[in-house]
């Protein structure tokens, strides 16, 4: 057999498409201010950490924080001793976790089906929304999703090696060693998925499958089990001694347990939340979902495709069933449907090739997504008056330079995604003009659009704690009635979550400081320091001293 024309390429090839999207991938990494209360949180937990110098926990204005786990806090705080105290540094752990799950996914499809697929397969990971939001967040969630892609990857390797093998025992272990890691990084999750997806595969495939030879092969691995044990036990062990009960209620009840079987911090959603959010998050390869539908049965009696789809499938159900509902839960199966993506638009197995209604329908929103995303920023903006919450009606109403280099960039990035579809066919065929489309709306998307929204909705936060700090004397400060813990890592200390004491400052919402003046019976009204976009920065006055009689 003559030999695929991937493989006659130069060996350089496959990483001008990895350094292009690296560059894409931190393009104004820092731009945006930390946005809450996600990332301010996980910011502000990590500057403690790093100002503290206690690197075995976290805390969140000095009270324990039990939501994760230490691993992506550690290279946070890392990050920040090397770079400095800023967004930038921050968010690089993420973009590089973002990264390599990216090229771990484009890397595996391309041995089994060519460079056009793994080219599809990383383009439709790397630039669909849910990825670019995710992949540059300075939460634990880019970095869970290198491991959980590379955990489930290998354990596909396992299982297609040949039983006992040394190939499938190393696949075996690299995957404990990944999910350990992210054990570290957001808990038990890291575990359920990719276990879960191997074992769907397993109970569905019997007949290609040995089932006892291969659970033994997955559970009798006494190495596997203790390299993963030796990455993980030890912090677990060191929460248990040094807080207890504490911990098990904090992490294990409360963020895993009460997350899954009820609804918390209001985050909940219907059975078939994740088939709206789904598209969503996929867009704008969502015209894929329906070439993978359409072929789903076709798919499911193929070993490599069931197990992909087992995974995918998977993921959806078992967070439709959950209690707490987020968008990016369902970034969880998305690695599998990336790489049936890829094939797809790679044609690589007869009968796959894209319809033409479908294909023109993909590329016409590699076109137009830029622009409807600016559409919708500026309607925001335009009509901020008919939000319901005051806040956010103030923080998207306030003035703003004119719109117009938004719409101008947006149009720019159709335009180039045009000229992207209707030039000539490289070496790898349709997906590469695709994935320059793709290339062309993400950089207008962490370019332009990301800082943009960033600045409309915390820049007034990162504004106010500058003002804070400007304060002679230095004094404390307080949120009172808010949970913005951004404005806590701007300022440079805690910034704990109760009513002022006398000569305190306070980060409060304009349409509430009045109301909350009086039902803490101050005396005299607080002084007003500063205003930005629905939220004051005050300062508690002394109370007048009672006359000595």
């Amino acid at each position: 057999m003559s030999p695929a024309p991937e493989s006659r390429a130069p060996r350089w090839s496959p990483w001008l498409p990895a350094l292009l999207l690296l560059g894409a991938m931190l393009l104004r990494l820092g731009a945006a201010p930390l946005v809450d209360v996600d990332e301010g949180a996980f910011g502000e937990a990590s500057r403690e950490m790093l100002a503290g110098g206690d690197w075995s926990r976290t805390t969140l204005n000095g009270e324990p924080r039990w939501d994760k786990p230490i691993l992506v806090y550690w290279l946070q705080a890392g990050a920040m001793a090397l770079l400095g105290r800023h967004e930038f540094a921050l968010r690089l752990p993420s973009v590089l976790a973002a990264w390599g799950w990216v090229l771990a996914t484009a890397m595996f499809a391309r041995p089994r089906w060519g460079g056009a697929a793994a080219l599809g397969a990383g383009a439709v990971l790397a630039s669909g929304l849910g990825v670019a939001l995710i992949g540059r967040a300075a939460t634990a969630d880019a970095l869970l999703n290198l491991w959980l892609a590379l955990a489930g990857l290998d354990l596909w390797r396992h299982l297609e090696a040949a039983s006992g093998s040394a190939a499938a025992r190393q696949a075996l272990r690299r995957t404990a060693l990944w999910i350990g890691l992210g054990l570290l990084t957001k808990g038990p999750i890291a575990l359920i998925v990719p276990g879960a997806a191997a074992l769907v595969f397993i109970a569905t495939h019997r007949s290609r499958v040995p089932v006892g030879t291969r659970l033994r092969g997955l559970l009798g691995d006494g190495t596997a089990w203790a390299l993963m044990l030796a990455v993980a036990l030890p912090w677990y062990a060191l929460m248990l001694v040094q807080h207890g009960q504490a911990f098990v209620d904090g992490f294990l009840v409360r963020h895993n347990l009460s997350r899954y079987q009820g609804t918390l911090e209001g985050h909940g959603g219907s059975l078939g939340y994740y088939l709206l959010v789904l598209p969503l998050l996929m867009l704008p390869w969502t015209p894929l979902l329906v070439q993978l539908l359409r072929r789903a049965r076709a798919l499911w009696h193929e070993p490599l495709a069931g197990y992909l789809l087992g995974w995918a499938g998977f993921v959806i159900l078992f967070f439709s069933l959950s209690g707490t509902k987020l968008p990016h839960y369902a970034l969880y199966g998305l690695t599998p449907l990336a790489l049936l993506a890829g094939r797809l638009l790679a044609a690589s197995a007869p009968g796959e090739a894209l319809p033409g209604a479908l294909l023109r329908l993909q590329q016409a929103l590699l076109v137009l997504l830029a622009p409807l995303l600016a559409g919708v920023a500026l309607a925001l903006q335009t009509h901020a008056e008919r939000i319901a919450d005051p806040l956010y009606r103030a923080l998207l109403g306030a003035p703003t330079p004119s719109p117009a280099p938004l719409a101008a960039g947006a149009l720019l990035a159709a335009a180039t995604a045009a000229l992207c579809l209707t030039g000539p066919r490289s070496r790898w065929g349709e997906p590469a003009r695709l994935a320059a489309a793709a290339l062309c709306g993400l950089l207008w998307f962490h370019g332009q659009c990301a800082p943009w929204w960033g600045e409309r909705l915390q820049g007034p936060v990162r504004d106010l704690a500058r003002q804070a700090q400007a304060q002679p004397g230095a004094p404390a400060a307080v949120q009172w009635g808010l949970h913005l813990p951004s404005f806590a890592f701007h300022l440079d200390r805690p910034v704990p979550r109760r009513a002022p004491q006398p000569g305190e400052l306070a980060l409060v919402r304009s349409d509430q400081l009045e109301a909350l003046a009086r039902q803490a019976g101050w005396r005299a009204p607080p002084l007003r320091l500063a205003e930005r976009s629905g939220l004051s920065l005050v300062q508690r006055p002394a109370e007048p001293q009672e006359p000595v009689r």
